[in-house]
């Protein structure tokens, strides 16, 4: 049976103990939130924590600043708003999905009622709870924006019949219906080759193993090139940044039905009115696009610094993404490649060299 003590990734029921508080992390398969989920979480932040809405790297929502008795409250209300299915596998739904699919013109084909299929298969199967939390799901819609990501089990669109069902770096070429049985028959084989790794690249010959118990023909999945969705009108869709993936009170009741983006972005309806006004970004061209930051100091022990407050001072357009970080663990990083920023104690590091 695996084993996964010392899984210490925050959930709803394991709350994380932070300098500020507990913190919550709430997985929000796709990325989806309707209007109401949206405000249930508002809401709670409000009465129960900081009042913010923290937007992840995996596309989940953290509350920070929960009392001792706030957990409790905060699963009962998430329970009531549909965002609770399983109380076993509330800490392994982690499937993200193209935050547009079926929203432009990109669109291979539309991977959200997979993405529901999925989860609510995951849900069913008691033994896939006992997957780490950090273990991964993708579903990618073709356009190659989820492909930095290096998920554990993922599926790219090739067209409308056909996806590249991929563990780890090999693949294998599927038809759609079979998506969500495939996946999860891989997660289950995952759990079986596993003795404490978390993930399918730290288990030795681990992609080959998985996919040959499942008697698929693997092949060497070639490299795609990665595309980030940037802020603007896509289609029917509006992609919104959020300053530093923060959601203020105002901010979130100024939003109705999301889909929150691995970048800490999130995905409303073209021509969703009122945005700017509360400090939300819609246009490519801020300074905002592509910076994060990890919590640092107050909410964090371990951080050397105020660096949300250091990075709002210091911004500069850049072209790329830059992630601010409190201390040399760098959480919250983005994948692919970015300007790291680190504080050291007595300044900042840029790159290795001195600020």
């Amino acid at each position: 049976m695996a084993r996964t003590e010392g899984d210490r990734c925050p959930g709803v029921l394991a709350v994380h103990q932070a300098a500020d508080g507990g913190l919550a992390r709430v997985r929000l398969p796709g990325g989806r939130l309707t209007a109401a989920q949206l405000d249930v979480l508002r809401v709670a932040a409000a009465e129960l924590g900081d009042g913010r809405l923290e937007l992840t790297s995996r596309a989940n929502i953290q509350l920070r600043g929960l009392a001792a008795d706030g957990p409790r409250e905060l699963s009962d209300r998430l329970y009531a708003a549909d965002l609770l299915p399983s109380i076993a596998h509330e800490r392994v739904r982690n499937i993200m999905a193209s935050p547009l699919s079926g929203l432009d013109g990109e669109t291979r084909y539309d991977v959200m009622p997979v993405v529901a299929a999925l989860d609510e298969a995951l849900c069913d199967r008691p033994v896939l709870a006992e997957l780490p939390g950090r273990f991964l799901f993708a579903l990618d819609d073709g356009r190659g924006d989820l492909a930095e990501l290096q998920a554990d089990v993922a599926v790219r669109a090739l067209d409308e019949r056909t996806a590249l069902l991929s563990v780890g770096d090999l693949g294998v070429r599927v038809g759609w219906s079979t998506v969500p049985e495939l996946m999860l028959a891989a997660a289950e084989a995952f759990l079986r080759v596993r003795e404490q790794e978390w993930r399918v690249a730290e288990v030795a010959g681990g992609a080959g193993r998985i996919l040959e118990s499942l008697g698929l023909r693997s092949v060497d999945v070639a490299p795609v090139e990665s595309t980030r969705v940037v802020a603007g009108v896509h289609g029917t869709a509006l992609v919104v940044t959020v300053p530093l993936g923060s959601l203020t009170q105002e901010q979130a009741a100024a939003l109705g039905e999301v889909r929150v983006t691995p970048w800490r972005s999130v995905v409303v309806p073209a021509g969703t009115r009122g945005l700017e006004e509360v400090g939300l970004v819609t246009t490519p061209d801020s300074p905002w696009e592509g910076v994060t930051a990890c919590a640092g100091r107050p909410g964090c022990a371990k951080a050397l610094a105020d660096v949300r407050t250091d990075a709002a001072k210091h911004l500069i357009p850049r072209g790329g993404r830059v992630h601010w970080s409190g201390c040399e663990r760098r959480c919250g990083k983005p994948a692919g490649e970015f300007v790291d920023v680190v504080a050291v104690g007595d300044g900042y590091l840029v790159d290795g060299e001195r600020l």
